[in-house]
Parts: C-alpha cells; structure tokens; sequence
C-alpha cells in the first residue's frame, strides 16, 4: 500500500491532521536546516567581535606601558647610530671586543674581536628588532669554538 492509497482510505478530518502535521514538521525541518545554522554563526562571530574589541581595548591601553619599556630614551631617534652601537654593544657584553667604530653616512662600520657568537647575534638582533638597525653588510670568521671575529657594517634609515 502505498502513501496516496493509504491517505485516501482516512477520514477528511484525519487528511487535514496528517497535512498539517506534515506541514509543521517541513517547516520545523527548514528552521533546522536553514535559520539555525545562520544564528549559531551569527552568535560566534558577535563573541569574537566581542573578544577582539576587549583585546584592542587592552592593548591601546598598554601601548604606552610597552613603547617605554620597549626603550623609552633608549630609541630616541635623535640618538646618533654610533652612539646607539657603542651603548647597546656595552650593555650586550661586547664593550671588550668592540674595535674601530667609524661612521659612514646614515650608519657605521665596525669590527668585533673575540666575542662570543651567541652573544653577538643577540645583539644584532636586538638592535634590529628594538632599534630599526639594519645589516648592511656582515663578515664573521669563526677564532675558536664559540668565539668569533666580525666585520659589521650597520644602518640605520633616517625617518
């Protein structure tokens, strides 16, 4: 028997229950396959705005808390590259292997002696990272396990 069979052989009262029902759960079936994916989604992305708007918050008030320990007068602009090379080369350990700092233009050329590797890429990422101080052109020669010799020149971009 089939669907056609088995509805003609109900009641007219029983057919209008039956297509109701069968109305109510399309609709019920459009709903969950339709609207609620949309709202949950809807609801995710109104959390994460939530969140990145509480981030950006935290952070534009802790950007003055990070730029003055990031270097505060330490990354004056005024500051003069050697000044900069000689004063954080100091501060890195290498104020014993820094030899023949001479300027050249918007940098400066210098040579490190004996200086632990470890410490000398440190610094030179440091003053990268925190300083805008580019390599502009590098030599190391390896003195003994650890320790190198360097030919460095640096730069710094006016601006």
């Amino acid at each position: 028997m089939n669907v056609r069979d088995w509805l003609a052989n109900l009641s007219r009262r029983e057919r209008q229950l039956t297509y109701a029902a069968a109305g109510l759960a399309g609709v019920l079936l459009l709903y969950l396959v339709l609207v609620l994916p949309f709202q949950s989604a809807s609801h995710r992305v109104a959390a994460r705005l939530e969140k990145k708007t509480a981030d950006l918050a935290y952070l534009r008030q802790a950007a003055p808390r990070l730029s003055a320990a990031k270097g505060g007068a330490a990354a004056d602009s005024t500051e003069s590259i050697v000044v900069l090379v000689d004063r954080t080369a100091r501060a890195a350990g290498l104020g014993g292997a820094l030899r023949d700092q001479s300027p050249t233009g918007q940098g400066v050329r210098l040579r490190i002696e004996g200086a632990p590797f470890d410490v000398v890429v440190a610094w030179l990422g440091t003053l990268q990272s925190q300083y805008g101080v580019a390599i502009q052109a590098a030599m190391i020669n390896g003195v003994s396990p650890g320790v190198v010799n360097a030919n460095l020149t640096l730069t710094r971009p006016s601006g």
